[in-house]
């Protein structure tokens, strides 16, 4: 019995060794190239956290030139801004591509009330981007609430002489705050051009917004093919001012809204892209873009939506200089002009692409604010798709779990073809709709540290996509 135990104990004892020798096996032959991802992840990390530059430049593209409408004198600025400040990051070379883009204007502050009771109510409101103005001595009319673009096209005729309230709010529901604002979003859009043949005096919307609060949310609209004689004025409240006023239609279905705005669309104007790059050392030819928009509206001083994207894809570049990374194919850094009402800079981008035949094989675009990073959204074709998924494990620990199928982003996404992998950086969401579009998006609204965060992130999978997308992709000779 003793040597039996003395038996059991041995070969437990060479059991545990094997053991212990399996592990240090494999991990001295866990691919050397993994290890190096890892080691180049890790770097991009610690140096946006600890000598990062996007949070200065953010505050000096928000303090120093502020809302940067397209068209605007704040707009030429942040152009020369950019070109300066990717010179000063020390890019290959730098450049501006020239595109007219709309010139929509505000005016003076909007006004709007009603009353009840008695007593006058005050309204926050602010015109929507390419609405018409209403008459010198504004709007009064009675008010007709509806949820839905379809509500109002039932009504048909029943609009003439009102102002038409569109008062379908998000789908708190929905974990995904950009799905809730896709499923209310046409309400502003197209609300006036409904509306307007059956005779509606104006249009007001709901803000798009998970809160309650009392900042109206501005953005673009449209009229379709109306003629001007046939367009009416367009505007937003905030959603506290939604809430009563539609409590108050139910006491008082009579009560007449009074609102009055001075916005007008002028002749276009010229401005920029504005566009820098770091050659790629094997396959030049082969171009990556990374990029969000430069204009913002100009109610706020577009901090996260897009002056936060703005400075995330320089400071990609940054991150690959201030390391020594070198890519292989070519990575081009773009501003884009005039994605808030036209996405003109991303149409003359992806026009000048095919004219002088440019093979871009990637992108990646921030345009969903600087808040903690979350992951990216894949646009790609189903081995590229996977690909990408692939990188989940070397990614996930730094919060970046959601890697999957989805939209890339307004700018990039004209690059759009079998052979090209879009990406668009995906922060967390629930926070951006308070600020999306209204006077509060401020540079003050923006943590230092998600910012970098975001920056290294998307440094992230751009290196990997440089390193390895391109052997997995069909380029056209």
């Amino acid at each position: 019995m003793y040597k039996q135990l003395i038996l059991l104990s041995l070969i437990i004892v060479g059991y545990s060794c094997n053991l212990k020798q399996e592990k240090a096996i494999n991990k001295t032959t866990q691919p050397l190239e993994e290890k190096i991802d890892s080691a180049n992840i890790k770097t991009f990390f610690n140096t946006a956290l600890t000598t990062g530059k996007s949070y200065e430049w953010l505050r000096d593209l928000t303090q120093n030139i502020g809302g940067r409408l397209s068209g605007s004198p704040e707009a030429a600025k942040a152009v020369v801004w950019g070109k300066n400040l990717m010179n000063e990051v020390g890019l290959d070379s730098v450049w501006l591509q020239p595109v007219m883009v709309p010139h929509w204007v505000r005016g003076q502050k909007e006004i709007a009330n009603y009353t009840i009771n008695g007593v006058k109510k005050n309204v926050p409101i602010c015109a929507l981007g390419f609405s018409v103005a209403t008459p010198n001595t504004g709007i009064t009319a009675p008010v007709i609430e509806v949820k839905s673009i379809e509500e109002a096209k039932a009504l048909g005729t029943k609009l003439k002489g009102k102002i038409v309230f569109f008062n379908r709010p998000f789908d708190d529901a929905l974990i995904n705050t950009f799905k809730a604002y896709g499923g209310c979003v046409d309400q502003r859009v197209q609300g006036a051009a409904v509306c307007a043949p059956f005779g509606a005096k104006g249009v007001i919307v709901r803000s798009m917004t998970n809160s309650i609060d009392d900042y109206p949310h501005t953005g673009t609209m449209s009229y379709g093919n109306l003629p001007l004689e046939q367009q009416i004025p367009g505007a937003a409240i905030s959603s506290r001012a939604a809430n009563i006023l539609s409590n108050d239609l139910k006491e008082n279905p009579n009560l007449k809204f009074f609102f009055k705005q001075n916005c007008k669309t002028l002749p276009d104007a010229p401005s920029y892209n504005v566009v820098g790059e770091i050659k790629g050392t094997e396959t030049p030819e082969n171009i990556f873009v990374v990029g969000g928009h430069l204009d913002s509206w100009d109610l706020g001083e577009g901090a996260h939506d897009d002056g936060a994207g703005i400075v995330q894809s320089l400071e990609v570049a940054y991150l690959f200089k201030k390391n020594n990374i070198k890519p292989k194919n070519t990575i081009r850094i773009v501003f884009f002009m005039n994605e808030e009402n036209g996405t003109r800079g991303a149409k003359k981008y992806a026009e000048l692409a095919k004219i002088n035949n440019e093979n871009h094989i990637g992108g990646l675009e921030s345009d969903a604010g600087g808040h903690t990073p979350r992951g990216f959204s894949i646009d790609a074709n189903t081995a590229n798709t996977k690909l990408l998924k692939s990188w989940k494990k070397l990614l996930a620990p730094y919060g970046l779990h959601d890697i999957d199928k989805g939209g890339s982003g307004a700018d990039i996404s004209p690059l759009k073809a079998e052979q090209v992998t879009l990406v668009g950086y995906r922060p967390d969401s629930q926070r951006y709709f308070d600020y999306h579009h209204t006077s509060i998006d401020t540079f003050d609204k923006v943590n230092k540290r998600e910012l970098e965060l975001g920056s290294a992130s998307m440094a992230s999978i751009v290196y990997l996509m440089d390193k390895y997308l391109y052997t997995n992709t069909v380029i056209k000779p």
